[in-house]
């Protein structure tokens, strides 16, 4: 989404993780998505990483905060999401992969995140106020697990500003864009090129 908004042209490789290719293991040994390959052959195959280097060529919706004080505000909450949060969100969507077997109990701690997440979206439509910024873009992509991996269960939660703030991301037009589908990448394949629009 942050390459979509930063109108960046780049090439886009769709990959089945099941059949890794090997120019993919080439770049990124750890073989996670996604992977941005630059000109110059630095690799960053971190998404916040991404993120912050594609709105750093350009950022026409001012998704990087200025205010100091709001990019603290905006590393402690993606601290939470992709630590405490992610690693109970795991756990619950796949309880076969831990040995732990506490499946409700990382449910449970999950919602307590979500929780501070509808309270600050009670006093605003987005994470940090009026506006979307860089950390509701980051802190989407969990959320939507977390909703997915229980539909029922998410839309059964006393969270009315929590579910629409979702809502409103997953029927955005850049969403929808960016979540247009591409065949599988071979290495004998024309290269699909991709730029967003601001």
């Amino acid at each position: 989404m942050a390459l979509a908004v930063s109108t960046v042209r780049y090439a886009l490789r769709e990959v089945a993780l099941k059949d890794k290719p090997t120019a993919l293991l080439e770049v990124s040994p750890k073989a996670t998505v996604p992977v941005l390959v630059l000109p110059e052959g630095q690799v960053i195959d971190q998404s916040l990483d991404i993120m912050r280097w594609a709105l750093g060529q350009h950022d026409p919706r001012h998704w990087l905060v200025k205010d100091e004080s709001l990019r603290a505000m905006t590393m402690s909450l993606i601290e939470v999401n992709d630590g405490p949060f992610k690693y109970h969100l795991d756990r619950m969507k796949y309880p076969n992969r831990y040995v732990d077997g506490q499946n409700q109990d990382h449910r449970a701690e999950a919602v307590s995140w979500l929780v501070q997440l509808e309270d600050r979206l009670r006093e605003h439509a987005f994470l940090l106020g009026a506006v979307e910024t860089l950390v509701d873009v980051a802190v989407f992509p969990f959320i939507r697990q977390f909703a997915h991996a229980d539909p029922l269960g998410f839309a059964a939660l006393p969270m009315p500003a929590l579910q629409r703030w979702l809502s409103g991301w997953e029927s955005s037009i850049l969403f929808e864009t960016v979540m247009a589908k591409y065949p599988i990448w071979r290495p004998d394949n024309e290269e699909i090129h991709v730029q967003g629009a601001a």
